[in-house]
């Protein structure tokens, strides 16, 4: 029942002439009879703070704008209304920009900037959202520290990350301070392809079809998942735990090429201790952004549904709701509540009720 101030409220915009839209009711997700927390791993937001930062420098975005101004990434009410229209119980949100292309203290002062925001969005709704840290990579050590204080000081609970850093691949020695840290922690790692010159930006996906997102995210996500398993740094930090956006890209529905390139060219896995698909048994996780039924079967297959959980890349419209999941005759309902959210509750240490 509305209080008297809330009626008041209402009435007064009515006989304005105005229409307050009521906020939608949450919905309830239940697998069987049983009531599930759903949990989204794939969720974005911008820090408008930021470009106050830029200004001046030359990450400012032509013609003064945010570049992830719009589209709902500035985080409101909005956002909190989307979750419960969906049945979205936990979001795990991460700012995609990344900025690797910045010096060392522009670097630290927007990482700063943009873990505190995040932190105190978190703080603010501690029930609805988690938040990834930004760090800066292509200082290591500095990522490292990021990292750390994003974890311990701010109550983040693990990082965010592009494929790439500068043309540079993430299993370089240079980047094994970054990786010990994020093993030391326990903390997980969520991949997400940003502005690779070779894949996203490659010239050759211009024109229609929106290319660098539709090929070469998945593209950018598969290189680096061959990376981190054919030079070794998979096994390098065997406790690490890397989840990739976009169903991790092609790789985990072409294992088998990658298989064979180790019969073919045994030098091709030397730095190895394991077959190439076991990997995606343990260390690598993905989301469920695979958009059609026999996709994810063939995932399920490969993985085990343990290794799988749920992605919207909100606010983005993608058709991805949990009907996706729900809908699927070859998953059993453990399957179902594991993909939908209790993998992330026990990886991230969520409550489950």
């Amino acid at each position: 029942m509305p209080t008297r101030r809330e009626f008041v409220k209402t009435g007064a915009g009515a006989a304005a002439g105005l229409f307050i839209p009521a906020p939608p009711a949450r919905r309830e997700v239940f697998v069987g009879r049983r009531r599930i927390k759903v949990v989204d791993i794939h969720g974005h937001l911008s820090v408008p703070e930021v470009r106050d930062i830029l200004k001046g420098t030359k990450l400012a975005p032509a013609g003064g704008g945010d570049q992830a101004d719009g589209g709902g990434l500035v985080l409101g009410p909005e956002r909190l209304h989307a979750l419960d229209a969906q049945g979205i119980d936990v979001q795990v949100l991460s700012v995609n920009a990344f900025w690797y292309s910045a010096d060392r203290e522009l670097a630290r002062e927007i990482v700063k900037v943009e873990n505190e925001k995040l932190s105190a969005w978190c703080a603010a709704h501690p029930d609805r959202f988690i938040g990834l840290a930004t760090v800066s990579l292509q200082f290591p050590d500095l990522a490292a520290e990021q990292l750390e204080d994003g974890i311990r000081k701010l109550g983040l609970r693990g990082a965010a990350i592009g494929g790439s850093v500068e043309g540079e691949e993430l299993s370089l020695p240079k980047f094994d301070p970054f990786w010990a840290k994020a093993q030391e922690l326990g903390a997980l790692v969520f991949m997400h392809p940003r502005n690779a010159p070779g894949t996203t930006q490659n010239p050759r996906l211009r024109g229609r079809g929106g290319l660098g997102n539709t090929i070469g995210n998945p593209l950018e996500t598969t290189v680096f998942l061959s990376h981190l398993i054919f030079d070794g740094t998979l096994d390098k930090f065997p406790s690490l735990r890397i989840c990739a956006a976009h169903a991790g890209g092609y790789l985990p529905s072409y294992l088998g090429r990658s298989e064979a390139a180790c019969t073919r060219d045994p030098q091709n896995c030397a730095a190895m201790k394991r077959k190439f698909g076991e990997y995606f048994r343990d260390q690598i996780l993905i989301d469920s952004m695979v958009f059609r039924a026999d996709g994810l079967r063939h995932l399920v297959a490969e993985m085990g549904a343990r290794q799988i959980v749920y992605g919207t890349d909100m606010p983005f419209p993608w058709p991805v709701g949990v009907d996706f999941i729900l809908d699927a005759k070859f998953l059993n309902d453990a399957e179902k509540a594991a993909i939908l959210g209790g993998n992330l509750v026990k990886l991230l240490r969520i409550p489950s009720t």
